[in-house]
């Protein structure tokens, strides 16, 4: 599951791209079905969201968007392609400057998801 924050003012095509860009990143690190697609985009006003480095001289302008993954436990190493793909795609995608990202991921287990039905589907087999 994906929540993507931005600060409003992006045409529904940005937004489109943005997301295309989003799942093309999650699909190849993590190697997931092209599918497997669960995004939600929350548009913000600029006095409601603060974003300041903490130390590291990032600088941030109004093109900030914030991805936060609640995910399955994935490895380090899946982790880090991620981040360089997905800073790549909105790049190229977007025009978004690296400066202007930032990502969280959450790791939670198999019995925390159910996708519809009200069943665990990992745990019942019907996903793996």
């Amino acid at each position: 599951m994906l929540y993507i924050d931005l600060i409003e003012g992006r045409t529904p095509h940005q937004i489109s791209s943005l997301l295309e860009g989003v799942h093309t990143a999650v699909v190849e690190a993590f190697g997931v079905p092209e599918r497997d697609r669960y995004q939600v985009v929350r548009s913000h006003p600029a006095d409601e969201v603060v974003a300041l480095d903490s130390g590291l001289g990032i600088a941030r302008t109004r093109n900030l968007v914030v991805v936060h993954m609640v995910s399955r436990k994935r490895q380090r190493t899946e982790k880090e392609r991620f981040y360089t793909l997905l800073a790549r795609n909105l790049a190229d995608r977007c025009g978004l400057e690296a400066s202007d990202l930032i990502v969280s991921i959450v790791e939670n287990e198999d019995d925390d998801w159910s996708f519809g039905h009200g069943r665990a589907q990992f745990l019942t087999g019907e996903l793996t």
